[in-house]
C-alpha cells in the first residue's frame, strides 16, 4: 500500500508551488527554526481529507485497525482528548447519566460538562502511604449498574498512570450484560499489543471502543492518538460525527504522517524493537529492584487493590524508605543527572520507558538511582517519618454543567469547607481532579491542597492561579440540581 508518509516525503521534493495554505509556503526561509514546512501541506489533490477519508488516509488507517486487530480505528491529532471527547459524546445522548472510574482523564470531566451529563462514579482501591490508585472492581461496576439502570456507557481507565490494569474482560462482560458499551481509556497501553511481557490490551478483551495515544509509548509525535471501534454497540456513523466536531478541520499533515510512519515502523520491525526494548527494561528493572532505600515498587495482583495486571514499562521509584519526597527526587535527577522524568509525585516518581529508549538511557537511569540510594544509605533512618496520603469520596451535589455554568462567587480556601465547588482542581500529571465541580468542599480537600503547595506540587485547574482562593457556588443560589 502507499504510505502517507512516504508521499509527503516524495512531494517535498517536487516543483509543485503552493497557491494554497499554509502561509509558509513550504519555503523553509519563510520561518525561524528548523520546521518540517516541505512536509506540511493542507487538503491537496491525492492526499485525501481527514473528515470524508476515501484514499490514503482511509488506507491508513485501515492499516492501523488491521494492526491492531480492531473493526475499525480512526486517527485523532487532537491527542486521547479528542478520541475520548468524541467516544463518550457518541456512547451517550446529551443530558443522559455514564459511569466512569473517579481517577478518569480531565478530559472524560469535559466531555460530561460539554454533552450535560449526569455523572456516577466507581471509586478505584488506593495505597495511602504510596497514594498510587489500584483497580476498578468488577462487583462495584455490577453493583452500580444495578442502582442506576438508566447508565447508558461506562469508561474506565486502564492503566493508569502508574500501570495500573483492571479486569477489563470481566467489566466488559458486566457492562454488557446491561446492554450498553465500555469504553476504555487505554491512552498509557498502545505498545500492550507488541509483546506478551505487557498485559493484554483492552482492545482484544471486550472493549466496546479504545483509546491510545500513540505519541505516549510508541515512537511517534506528540498529539497523535488512535480511537478503535471494536464493536458495534456504539454508532460508527456518531463517533466520526463527533470526532469531526472535536478535530481541527485542518489537520496537520505532518501530524497524520508520524502516526502512518508509526505503524509501519512496527508492522515491520515490531518484533525486533520489543525484544530489545524489553530486554533492556527487564534488566533495569533487575538493578533497580536491588536499591534499598529508593525502591522500585511493583504493584502486586489481588483482591486488595483490584490489580489485575500491571504494565512493567512504568518504573515507579518510591521515596518512602528514604529521607526525600518524590519532588526532592525528581529535583536531583534531573539537576546532577540531567535525566527528565514523566512525573513527580509525593512519594515517588515515575519513569516512563518505550520503545523509543536506549539501553544508554537505562544504564543513565539505573547509575543515577544506584548513586543517590548510596547516598541515603548514609542518613539515619530513624528520623524518616512516613505519612500516608487519603482521598476521601467526595458528595456530589449538581451536574457538573450545572456548576460550571451556575453564579459563582469567590471564597478563600480556608473557608470554603462545606461549599460547592464551581470549578476543578488537579495535579498534572496525571490529571485527574481533586475536586469535580459540582462536589462539596471538605477538610481533608483543603489540607491535601494545602500539603500538595507546601511540598511544592503544581496545583492547576482553579481560576486563582496563587491557589489561595476557589470558585463556589454562589450563596443566592439556593438549588443543587443532579
Amino acid at each position: 500500500m502507499e504510505r502517507l508518509y512516504k508521499k509527503l516525503e516524495e512531494y517535498g521534493k517536487t516543483d509543485y508551488y503552493p497557491f494554497h495554505m499554509p502561509g509558509h509556503k513550504r519555503n523553509p526561509l519563510s520561518v525561524a527554526g528548523d520546521f518540517p514546512v516541505e512536509k506540511d501541506i493542507t487538503e491537496i489533490d491525492g492526499f485525501d481529507n481527514l473528515h470524508h477519508p476515501e484514499g490514503i488516509l482511509k488506507e491508513a488507517q485501515d492499516a492501523a485497525a488491521r494492526l491492531y486487530g480492531t473493526e475499525e480505528s480512526f486517527y485523532s491529532i487532537n491527542g486521547s482528548t479528542g478520541a475520548i471527547l468524541a467516544a463518550v459524546s457518541a456512547a451517550v445522548r446529551k443530558g443522559g447519566h455514564i459511569l466512569i472510574a473517579r481517577n478518569c482523564h480531565k478530559a472524560v470531566y469535559h466531555a460530561a460538562y460539554l454533552r450535560e451529563l449526569r455523572v456516577s462514579y466507581i471509586y478505584p482501591q488506593e495505597d495511602n502511604k504510596l497514594g498510587i490508585n489500584g483497580g476498578i472492581s468488577v462487583q462495584n461496576v455490577e453493583r452500580c449498574l444495578q442502582e442506576s439502570r438508566d447508565i447508558e456507557a461506562v469508561l474506565i481507565t486502564s492503566p493508569t498512570y502508574d500501570g495500573i490494569v483492571s479486569d477489563v474482560k470481566k467489566i466488559a462482560e458486566t457492562v454488557h450484560s446491561y446492554g450498553i458499551p465500555l469504553i476504555v481509556d487505554e491512552a498509557h497501553g498502545a505498545h500492550f499489543v507488541f509483546s506478551d511481557y505487557f498485559p493484554v490490551s483492552a482492545v482484544k478483551l471486550g472493549a466496546d471502543v479504545v483509546i491510545h495515544s500513540v505519541h505516549k509509548t510508541l515512537p511517534a509525535m506528540t498529539q497523535t492518538a488512535l480511537l478503535h471501534r471494536c464493536s458495534s454497540r456504539v454508532d460508527r456513523n456518531l463517533l466520526i460525527r463527533f470526532l469531526g466536531i472535536y478535530q481541527s478541520s485542518s489537520p496537520s499533515y505532518v501530524l497524520m504522517s508520524s502516526i502512518d510512519a508509526c505503524m509501519e515502523k512496527l508492522q515491520r520491525d515490531g518484533k525486533e524493537m520489543f525484544r530489545e526494548f524489553t530486554r533492556n527494561l527487564e534488566h533495569a528493572r533487575q538493578r533497580l529492584s536491588r536499591c534499598v532505600h529508593i525502591r522500585l515498587i511493583t504493584p502486586e495482583t489481588g483482591e486488595e487493590m483490584k490489580i489485575y495486571d500491571y504494565d512493567r514499562s512504568k518504573l515507579i521509584l518510591s521515596t518512602l524508605h528514604s529521607t526525600l519526597n518524590g519532588r526532592q527526587l525528581h529535583q536531583i535527577l534531573r539537576e546532577e543527572f540531567h535525566l527528565e522524568m514523566e512525573m513527580e509525585a509525593e512519594n515517588y516518581v515515575l519513569a516512563l520507558t518505550a520503545a523509543g529508549d536506549r539501553e544508554e538511557g537505562f544504564q543513565r537511569l539505573c547509575s543515577a538511582v544506584e548513586e543517590i540510594d548510596r547516598r541515603e544509605s548514609l542518613k539515619d533512618k530513624k528520623t524518616v517519618k512516613i505519612e500516608g496520603t487519603k482521598n476521601a469520596e467526595l458528595n456530589a451535589l449538581m451536574k457538573i454543567s450545572h456548576a460550571m455554568d451556575a453564579s459563582r462567587e469567590r471564597c478563600p480556601l480556608d473557608e470554603s469547607i462545606g461549599r460547592i465547588s464551581v470549578e476543578f482542581a488537579y495535579l498534572y500529571p496525571p490529571g485527574t481532579p481533586l475536586i469535580v465541580p459540582g462536589e462539596q468542599i471538605t477538610g481533608l480537600f483543603v489540607k491535601n491542597v494545602r500539603r500538595y503547595l507546601e511540598e511544592g506540587f503544581e496545583l492547576q485547574g482553579l481560576s486563582d492561579l496563587s491557589n489561595r482562593t476557589i470558585c463556589v457556588l454562589a450563596n443566592d443560589v439556593t438549588e443543587a440540581s443532579r
